[in-house]
């Protein structure tokens, strides 16, 4: 009975070594994305009135986790007996992140002096502070759920040939900090410049260390906000033309001699361009039909 009892934990213990060891190796894969998802989620958490900058971030994050619960389950059933609707679901995703990137492109320079000299949430009443941070948050959490698919779907790819119980462990892993590590970053740095101001005022002096270390934090969270918001939507287009890249063969044939970076990003760019196209000419009928 006692030996059975340290055979099993021997095996445990086994397992738990080829998680570990394959985490390595899947959270290097999955590095790259996991930094645009870093870029695309701090420009997604901004935006928001100071005081509700940590709610909305944790209404993210509780969406960000259901939807790992949501797709790590449905990951390893697709992966054992449909992979190729896998395929399909990446490339729809791709066309939604594709869509945001070029949208934002567009808004920029089509719409960028009405932007400025508005700020979305300025004499809006509570209810409709509510209202329009609901319809930012589940922006974010659709946004994560894409980039969320994509990180599972690496991971998993790492660990095909590895038993079920370490594709498992590796994978939830995986996702687990994708949460937790992404999130706790982003809440860093849109709380950056509250850290700022309590340096500024930790002691009655004035010009000491910790009021320049104060000030500089203070100063930096616009341009780190802003150069956020260029990552980000340099992350979206990068991403989705990854995944057309890597999973539609005559997208791969057609770029393949360019740097991939540029290969990616730019078939992220067109395909973003023509879903924007088709998106507001369907806008424009549905409205002319009411």
């Amino acid at each position: 009975m006692a030996s059975g009892f340290f055979a099993l934990l021997d095996d445990i213990a086994a397992i738990m070594d080829d998680v570990a060891a394959m985490t390595k190796v899947a959270g290097k894969k999955t590095a790259g994305i996991l930094g645009d998802d870093l870029a695309v989620n701090a420009e997604k958490a901004s935006g928001f009135l100071s005081s509700r900058e940590l709610p909305v971030l944790w209404e993210i994050t509780k969406g960000s986790l259901l939807n790992k619960a949501i797709i790590l389950p449905i990951a390893f059933l697709l992966s054992a007996y449909a992979p190729k609707v896998i395929t399909v679901i990446l490339i729809i995703g791709g066309l939604y992140l594709a869509y945001e990137g070029a949208e934002k492109i567009y808004e920029y320079f089509f719409h960028r002096e009405h932007k400025e000299e508005t700020n979305e949430f300025e004499n809006l009443d509570k209810a409709n502070i509510l209202v329009k941070e609901k319809e930012k948050i589940r922006s974010a959490i659709i946004t994560d759920f894409i980039l969320s698919v994509e990180i599972v779907i690496i991971a998993l790819g790492t660990v095909m040939q590895e038993s079920l119980t370490v594709q498992v462990g590796v994978v939830t892993l995986i996702a687990l900090v994708a949460t937790v590590g992404v999130y706790g970053i982003v809440a860093m740095i849109v709380r950056m410049d509250d850290l700022g101001y309590r340096f500024i005022n930790f002691n009655g002096e004035d010009d000491t260390f910790t009021d320049k270390v104060g000030k500089v934090l203070v100063n930096a969270l616009p341009w780190v906000i802003k150069s956020l918001g260029v990552i980000g939507t340099i992350a979206l287009l990068l991403v989705s033309g990854g995944i057309f890249v890597h999973n539609i063969e005559k997208i791969h044939h057609l770029v393949h001699s360019l740097p991939s970076l540029l290969g990616e990003f730019l078939t992220g760019l067109v395909a973003g361009i023509l879903v924007l196209v088709v998106v507001s000419l369907v806008k424009k009928l549905f409205k002319k039909g009411h």
